[in-house]
């Protein structure tokens, strides 16, 4: 079953509402940019009972997501992008980096690749435009800004995202259990870390 929002708050808030109270025979909700999807049994419970569940929840969204400390990203601020990215915005290069840096992020949803982590803030006002044209290679860990979010590329692809600088923290290992770093609902700490 598919759940429409008309923002990503809203979706973001239905996922953590399940969550705290599980639906009987929902196997899983998976979140995207405006939606929650929602898997579930038919020889345990009826869409109708599922459709009635959720309208039933109480969906309050938490200031900064997620419980837990955040999983910590070190970042060495020197993507292709940081300083035309600081102009487009109107901020300068310390400014941009302070802005990504001084927040709590929170994992929205994960998609475009495995490990690929679709990171919002509240606090975060700056909306950035994606290229123009994108690019054909973006190397594994390098940290991008696109419309409201931030991500890590978790391995080599062509993108689009403004880069602004690079982790050496893998975001997938599929001998990791998870292999994904970032799931939805986990909270992410940028920090600055020395170039190296």
């Amino acid at each position: 079953m598919l759940v429409e929002f008309s923002s990503l708050t809203e979706a973001m808030a239905l996922r953590a509402a399940i969550e705290r109270s599980p639906i009987p025979g929902v196997t899983d909700a998976t979140s995207g940019a405006r939606t929650v999807l929602l898997g579930f049994d038919p020889a345990v419970v009826e869409r109708s009972a599922v459709e009635a569940a959720v309208a039933a929840l109480e969906i309050v969204a938490a200031p900064d997501g997620g419980a837990g400390a955040p999983v910590e990203i070190p970042v060495v601020y020197d993507g292709d992008d940081l300083a035309s990215t600081a102009e487009l915005l109107g901020v300068s290069t310390a400014e941009l980096i302070a802005a990504h840096t001084g927040r709590t992020w929170l994992c929205a949803f994960g998609g475009f690749a495995p490990g690929f982590g679709y990171l919002a803030s509240d606090g975060w006002a700056l909306e950035v435009p994606r290229l123009e044209v994108p690019r054909t290679r973006v190397p594994a860990g390098a940290v991008g800004l696109a419309g409201e979010f931030s991500g890590v590329y978790p391995r080599e692809s062509p993108g689009g995202w403004r880069l602004i600088g690079r982790t050496g923290l893998s975001m997938w290992d599929p001998a990791r259990t998870p292999p994904a770093l970032l799931a939805a609902g986990t909270r992410v700490r940028f920090v600055e870390a020395a170039r190296g």
